[in-house]
């Protein structure tokens, strides 16, 4: 694909795609044709989109990459399909792939479309790394994620502790990577890819931190196996369009499809 534009669908159009949008205007190499929302939404959002792109409420038959930016159903309604009929898609809402059967229905998928699924990386670093060490065997993959009190409202963490008036830090879940997504949904990405990279969504533990002596998102993992071990920490920036969400997801899927087209692809 280097040096050839590459067209790209994208399913959803809030923070994540939105910013993409934007930053992919005036990029010769790369080019947004369709945006897939909700019927609901594709007058608003064609209105956003102007003469740029075209929004529409389903991945359209000409489509040659989808990117999902959009919500864990998103895999279910547009990407399932497009991988059916041989379209090749990029998923950012990973965390998705802890439910139940929904990793074999999306590889069958691919399979028979004779395409391939990509599970970008998304807010977490280090996932080439994981990915290698699994071939030669991991022992143990410990992933702790904390964050401000107040940034698991809304959550399970609230029937465990009082987030308004904890002074220190509070463990809200120890549990396996399918666990909690199971419980924290919103907040499963970087757990399920973690696993998904590494000794699966059964295996990966993963402790949920409410701490009121930090500021932002902050990732840690621990990898131990016959490579060695690897010990990472991430204080993520949130993106401004989107506090909830880290800016290095956009970034991780700007990486996804500039390499789609460079010349050298790192």
């Amino acid at each position: 694909m280097a040096n050839k534009t590459q067209d790209v669908v994208l399913v959803g159009f809030g923070a994540i795609g939105s910013t993409l949008f934007q930053r992919l205007q005036g990029q010769s190499a790369l080019r947004i044709t369709h945006v897939v929302v909700s019927p609901a939404s594709v007058a608003r959002v064609q209105a956003q989109l102007g003469a740029h792109a075209q929004a529409v409420d389903a991945v359209p038959p000409s489509a040659q990459l989808v990117l999902e930016c959009a919500s864990h159903s998103a895999l279910v309604a547009h990407v399932l399909p497009a991988l059916r009929r041989g379209v090749e898609c990029a998923v950012l809402s990973v965390g998705a792939l802890a439910q139940a059967g929904l990793p074999e229905e999306l590889e069958a998928a691919a399979q028979a479309g004779g395409t391939q699924l990509h599970l970008l990386a998304g807010a977490i670093g280090g996932i080439d790394a994981i990915s290698a060490a699994r071939h030669q065997g991991i022992d143990a993959l410990i992933y702790t994620g904390r964050k401000p009190p107040l940034g698991w409202r809304g959550t399970p963490a609230e029937d465990v502790v009082d987030l308004a008036q904890l002074t220190a830090p509070a463990v809200i879940l120890e549990a396996s990577a399918r666990e909690a997504a199971r419980l924290y949904p919103k907040n499963a990405n970087v757990a399920a890819t973690l696993s998904l990279a590494g000794i699966g969504l059964d295996r990966t533990q993963v402790r949920l931190v409410a701490d009121p002596s930090v500021s932002e998102n902050i990732h840690e993992y621990e990898v131990r196996g016959a490579f060695g071990e690897m010990r990472v920490t991430m204080r993520g920036k949130p993106l401004a369009e989107n506090p909830k969400t880290s800016a290095l997801t956009v970034l991780s899927a700007l990486r996804f499809l500039h390499n789609r087209v460079a010349p050298v692809a790192v």
